[in-house]
Parts: structure tokens; sequence; C-alpha cells
């Protein structure tokens, strides 16, 4: 099994750092060439409905079943967020996965709240809410059934192709004007894929995602997310001319950014798997994050600064509009809501 981290970098909250020695082992001993297996572990939040007050995000509150993501994307911006439950954003934020089983009866209690105007909330504003866990646990169906019942507009952002699943349902949903799908593609190169994210879908089980879901009439959106200056920024008018051929009806992009414990599990990958490159790229991202590896400032950090990310923007702009990309999904429809009973839900057993 592959890891999108090999390292176990320290928790940046806790005090005390446990080191194994490991000098006594040979390079290719055993122990080391072992992949670490996948734990899930129960998460016992008393809320499963997040706030942020973010002005780079078009949402305002989001749902997350999980926390920390087998997916094992080397980037991924959420890695430090593990950090908070005495883990590492290395390892553990791909192999001890938060179960939050009590999700769906958290979310039907949230929007019976007397005080709830609906507005969009988002699945997952954090983890992927369609990574494997979800075929085991199927909470994220569980929230959406909660969902389709109230008339509860729902966008829906995901990199994994098991969405199509819920294809009966999100279809359903659309025809009320309640979801949107995002999904994300990175790349169409499935061996970049597999080494970049190891556990998540390869670009053709995607792209037949949004083909599936186009052809039910689910709005959807392609996230050519994140671009890495360097390293896939090249295949952008390649992934949104695929996207829209398999019939996507808008895109939008982030640029990398590498915040916190993020840098050192990326460098190693980078290290790892993209030796060649890794310099090349490191440069590249600094050109568009004034020197340094990050920029966490509203208005910038999704973008970037600089001559490399205004030509990136620009690359991705002109093939949008050429491809009429540049459009918004269909409006939502927030008249339909109505609170969803109390204390109703189906049981599952784990």
């Amino acid at each position: 099994m592959r890891h999108g981290s090999n390292l176990n970098p320290p928790n940046r909250f806790e005090s005390t750092i446990i080191e194994p020695d490991l000098e006594q082992l040979e390079w290719d001993d055993e122990y080391l060439s072992q992949p670490r297996r996948i734990e899930y572990l129960d998460d016992h939040s008393k809320s499963i409905v997040t706030e942020n007050d973010s002005p780079d995000l078009n949402f305002r509150y989001s749902v997350n079943p999980y926390r920390g993501c087998a997916h094992g994307c080397s980037y991924c911006y959420a890695r430090p967020f593990h950090e908070y439950l005495g883990y590492n954003a290395g390892l553990d934020f791909e192999t001890k996965i938060m179960i939050k089983r009590d999700a769906p009866r958290l979310f039907r209690d949230f929007l019976s709240r007397s005080d709830w105007v609906p507005e969009l909330i988002a699945f997952s504003g954090i983890t992927d809410c369609y990574q494997p866990a979800e075929r085991e646990f199927k909470l994220t169906r569980q929230c959406l059934e909660v969902a389709s019942e109230a008339n509860q507009p729902i966008g829906i952002v995901t990199k994994n192709a098991l969405v199509v699943r819920d294809l009966e349902l999100l279809t359903s949903m659309a025809r009320r004007l309640l979801v949107h799908v995002s999904l994300s593609i990175t790349t169409l190169d499935p061996q970049l894929a597999r080494e970049m994210e190891p556990r998540t879908s390869i670009p053709a089980a995607r792209l037949r995602a949004i083909r599936e879901l186009s052809a039910a009439g689910v709005p959807v959106k392609v996230m050519v997310s994140p671009i890495i200056a360097g390293l896939n920024d090249h295949e952008v008018p390649e992934i949104l001319k695929a996207a829209k051929e398999a019939g996507a009806m808008s895109a939008s992009y982030i640029l990398l950014r590498l915040p916190l414990t993020v840098k050192p599990v990326f460098e190693e990958w980078l290290e790892r798997t993209q030796p060649a490159r890794k310099e090349r790229v490191l440069s590249r991202i600094r050109q568009t994050r004034d020197g340094k590896l990050n920029n966490s400032e509203f208005g910038s950090r999704q973008r970037g600064t600089g001559e490399i990310a205004e030509q990136i923007g620009s690359l991705f702009n002109v093939f949008c509009g050429k491809l009429e990309l540049d459009r918004r999904l269909p409006a939502l429809d927030y008249e339909q809501f109505k609170p969803p009973v109390t204390g109703k839900g189906q049981q599952w057993l784990f």
C-alpha cells in the first residue's frame, strides 16, 4: 500500500517527541518496508456542521463525516488539522481515520433547529467525504439522505469516483435544484496521480464520474486543484478539455500552498518520487508565494502572486473561456427547505 507521506513529523502542539531508534536495522529490513495499516477510530464529536468566515471560500457551513483521509494526497492542506487530535500530519493523517458514526443524527438535529436559515452546506470542507472509509460506513450517504428529506441544498467536493454510487439520490436532488458536485482532477497522468494521490480514483475514473453525473442531470464543476507550478501546470488545457468533453459545466482552480506540516510532507514526497523535479518545483512555488512556500493571506492564498501565478491564471482563464467553462452552475433553490423529522433515521450496524 502506497503512502503520500513516509514521515511522522512532530506534532507542533506536543512537548514530547518520540523517535524510533532504527540504527540497528538494515535499509531493506522488513520492519522498514512494511506499510502502515489504516485504523478507523470513533470520533464522538457533539456537532457535525462547521462554520467558517473565510472570504476565500464560497460556503459558510460544511459537514465532515471523517477526520483524516486515506487518500494520502501528499499536498493536502488538511493534514495539520490532525495535530489537534494528538496525531501527526504525516502517516497518522492518512492511516488514523476518525469516524463520526453519529453524523446523520447530528446533521438531522442541526437542520431541525428553529434558527436555521437554509444556505449552502458543503460536503466536505476539510477531508474528502467519499474517501475509502465511505464504502464501509456510508455516513456521507446517510447525511445526503437527511439533506434530501429536508430539501437542504448541498455542494459536494471530492476526487473519488465513489460519488456515482449515490447517483440515484443525487439525480433526485438535482431535479429539485438541491445539489452541485465538484470533481477535483490534478493530472491526467495515471502514474503521477498514483504517486501523488495514492489511494484515490485514477483520472480516467474521475472523468467517467463527471460523464455519468452530467448525463443524469447533476451539475458538475471540475476543480483543477491544486495546480503545482513546475509539476502539473502544463496540463491545465488538457484537463479542462477532457472535463468539458465529459460534461463539466464549470471550472475553477487553486494554486498549491504548503502551510505548516504540509511543507515537510510534500518536500519528502518530492525527494522520494520526483527527485529530478524537486528543486525546480520548489523554486517555482516560491516564485508564486513571495519567496516562501506558503502565503496564508486572504485574497492571495488561493491564487498566489507574481509572474508565474499570473501566467497560470491567464492560461486557465483563456481555456475556460474557449471551452465555455467560465460559467456558474445553476442556482440552488433554498425556498423548498423543510426541517427534517427528528428522531428518524435508519439503523446501521458496523
